[in-house]
């Protein structure tokens, strides 16, 4: 983008600097009309008007508006000052003063200002005695052609930087989602993993030795996987299955002394609907370990449905990040996610998909 910008001000730039021309070509009406000391009066004149029009592009490039309206005065006036000097050739100027402020304006105004400079090319030199109009449509000519040849360039400009701050939006907005993505991952990752390793080792204090050994394994390697996971949704590239989430959520209901009602195959679930419904079963077991104190957890699965039910106090299951997180990922789905008590008693999570 800065490329882009840099572009746009080198080209800006070229074309402010071959509007001097114009300057240049009054100078042929001081010559022809102006003597001795008006002579130099013309040349001095025609300088200031090529400073004032440099001075005005540069403060144009830094906005600052102010000052640009006062240069574009400047110049008006420097021109009426240097009529009696070039005669009809000083209306070559109109070419940069006209295009200048109607660069600045709306579309009608800026109409209104080429017409009006135009007109003045054509008339006034019919109207002032000792003016010749032989040259008044070419400098008509030149007044419009040189505003539409601005006009044009200052509505790609701001055209260019709109595509700009657009792209800047848009990457801006892709980073943020991503940081929700890492943040919501991360939460629904190490939640599951930690309340398993949490209620793993809780059971090994109440074992024998071998028993409790064997525990303490499934908890190294239960943040082996934490781990692994981690690192892979930082990467972008957690892969949450179904049938893995029914198994780990199996042994998590297990040490945590919870009957588990779950299903032993996920045919019935389409494909494409299989990760997101494995994202419900891990918040919703997750969930029913940490907060429901139930004796009996079951999960039910359709094509076009999963719950998750518990037998609990009915509390509020996690409300909040967690859920929070679940109900992004279904509505991107285009899914429903509907929490709360149960009707037969404890707590209930479904996701209806699209």
């Amino acid at each position: 983008m800065d490329e882009l910008r840099g572009v746009d001000e080198r080209r800006r730039l070229l074309l402010s600097l071959g509007m001097l021309c114009y300057p240049f070509l009054a100078a042929a009406g001081v010559n022809q009309y102006a003597h001795g000391a008006g002579l130099v009066a013309g040349y001095l004149l025609l300088v200031a008007v090529s400073a004032c029009y440099l001075a005005l592009v540069i403060v144009s490039m830094r906005s600052a508006w102010r000052a640009y309206w006062w240069l574009v005065a400047a110049m008006t006036v420097l021109a009426v000052l240097l009529a009696p000097l070039a005669h009809e050739g000083v209306l070559i100027l109109l070419a940069v003063i006209v295009p200048s402020a109607a660069a600045r304006v709306g579309v009608r105004t800026a109409v209104a200002l080429v017409v009006l400079g135009a007109a003045t090319c054509v008339v006034v030199p019919m109207v002032v005695p000792g003016w010749n109009t032989g040259g008044s449509w070419y400098f008509a000519v030149a007044v419009v052609f040189t505003a539409l040849l601005v006009l044009a360039f200052s509505r790609t400009a701001t055209a260019n930087q709109q595509l700009r701050e657009a792209r800047a939006e848009v990457a801006r907005l892709a980073s943020e989602a991503e940081r929700n993505r890492i943040a919501r991952d991360l939460h629904d990752l190490l939640g599951h993993s930690l309340t398993a390793i949490t209620v793993k080792s809780a059971l090994a204090r109440r074992l024998d030795p071998d028993a409790a050994r064997a525990e303490m394994e499934s908890v190294e390697q239960l943040a082996r996987q934490a781990l692994s996971d981690v690192r892979a949704a930082v990467s972008g590239y957690q892969d949450v299955t179904l049938a893995g989430e029914l198994a780990k959520g199996r042994e998590l209901l297990r040490a945590a002394g919870v009957a588990a009602d779950l299903p032993t195959a996920c045919d019935v679930v389409p494909p494409r609907r299989q990760e997101l419904f494995g994202w419900v079963v891990r918040e919703g077991v997750t969930n029913v370990v940490r907060h429901a104190r139930a004796g009996r957890c079951t999960v039910e699965l359709t094509a076009s449905s999963v719950e998750v039910r518990d037998d609990g106090v009915g509390g509020p299951a996690g409300e909040g990040s967690g859920l929070d997180g679940l109900r992004a990922r279904v509505a991107a789905a285009g899914g429903v996610l509907t929490a709360g008590p149960a009707r037969t008693g404890g707590w209930s999570l479904r996701v209806e998909a699209a």
